[in-house]
């Protein structure tokens, strides 16, 4: 862990730790029960600098993450429910874990080794993060909880049969959130397989640094996405399979801008087909063995900083266009059109049915790896 912040400095300043705090902690905790008794627990992850996060079994889903700003107020960033129990009645993807392939993949068809497979639809004529019953809609179960280093983290493990969803192969997937006193959340996800099979996984929050339910949304907020390039998709939200430049458009994120610029531009179509972003963005530093930057969002306001980093070559930046105020969220708060934005570090979306794109196929005795960075930062 202390190699991998090494790896992450430069791009931002760590949230300074009080000279006499504690090292980061990790407490586990029942987190209610399901329709069908199912228990559900959580694991509260605390660094020394008061930054927090709450990982719930249901879905691994990364449930509150608690960020002081520049005034010193703690407020929770991640769009979501109270309850567990909400996560189930009222379903969205709001901090989970998604698998077994996150985004879209037309038709839910693809084809493996000259034998055509069929998923389960989700999303009209497509299959979408996993299908109908995703990743993110399992009761995982807890491997480990540990604090070692000036770092708190807990392991999850899932376990998805042979023709799940019609996935080929029985997988064996891990998923390790750490926290350490500096403002780094990170997040491995692992998977082997037992026959080839197709495999992206990542985490679905949705985020507003002035706190989650705040009125103002995340439209005065600020994004940096380094990369050059995007892929277009149709109307079903599919990629059209071009990697088409980001210059001269409102796509364009590469030196920053204010997310209220653009997101209603009616005259660039692909912002018409999206109501806003809901696309893929080509990161420039592609596939990487170490976390890359995938996206950087400010808050001016409160000075609260989040940067995003991975070891994938893509980025899907979603400006929460299909929130539409008839969901309830924490505190009663009711989430509208541009209350949070997802920033989901993967594989392009369709790649298996896109060579062009490269290749997610995972095969026995080579197993699957993506980690990923939410480091928060205050900008003084």
């Amino acid at each position: 862990m202390d190699r991998l912040w090494t790896l992450a400095t430069g791009l931002a300043t760590a949230i300074c730790m009080p000279a006499a705090a504690e090292a980061a902690t990790a407490k586990r905790a029942p987190f209610g029960t399901l329709s069908d008794g199912t228990a559900v627990e959580a694991v509260t992850l605390t660094g020394a600098n008061g930054v927090s996060a709450r990982i719930m079994t249901l879905g691994a889903t990364l449930q509150t993450f608690n960020v002081p700003g520049r005034d010193g107020k703690t407020v929770d960033i991640t769009l979501g429910y109270d309850k567990a129990s909400d996560y189930v009645t009222h379903p969205n993807y709001w901090g989970q874990t998604i698998g077994r392939y996150a985004n879209r993949i037309d038709g839910g068809k693809f084809t493996l080794d000259n034998k055509a497979y069929q998923l389960t639809l989700n999303d009209k004529a497509n299959s979408l993060h996993g299908g109908t019953e995703g990743f993110d809609k399992r009761v995982w179960r807890i491997v480990s909880v540990g604090e070692k280093n000036g770092v708190a983290s807990v392991t999850m493990a899932l376990t998805s049969p042979a023709g799940d969803q019609g996935y080929p192969g029985k997988l064996d997937v891990t998923v390790t959130y750490a926290l350490d006193d500096r403002g780094a959340l990170v997040i491995d996800f692992g998977a082997t397989s037992d026959a080839p099979t197709i495999v992206n996984l990542t985490n679905h929050a949705l985020f507003n640094l002035a706190g989650e339910g705040s009125p103002g949304g995340i439209y005065a907020q600020r994004l940096t996405i380094p990369a050059a390039r995007y892929t277009p998709v149709t109307p079903a939200l599919i990629p059209t399979g071009e990697l088409r430049p980001v210059a001269g458009t409102v796509f364009d994120f590469t030196r920053g801008r204010s997310l209220g610029d653009g997101i209603r531009d009616g005259r660039d179509p692909q912002i018409v087909i999206g109501r806003g972003w809901d696309h893929n963005f080509v990161l420039d530093k592609g596939a990487t063995a170490e976390p890359g930057l995938a996206a950087r969002m400010e808050d001016p306001a409160s000075g609260r900083v989040l940067e995003v980093l991975t070891t994938e070559p893509g980025v899907q930046f979603y400006s929460g266009n299909f929130l539409d105020g008839t969901l309830i969220g924490k505190s009663g708060h009711v989430y509208r059109m541009g209350d949070g934005l997802a920033l989901e570090p993967q594989k392009f979306p369709d790649t298996p049915n896109r060579p062009a794109f490269g290749s997610a196929r995972v095969e026995p005795g080579k197993p699957y790896r993506h980690r990923m960075i939410y480091r928060v930062s205050v900008a003084r």
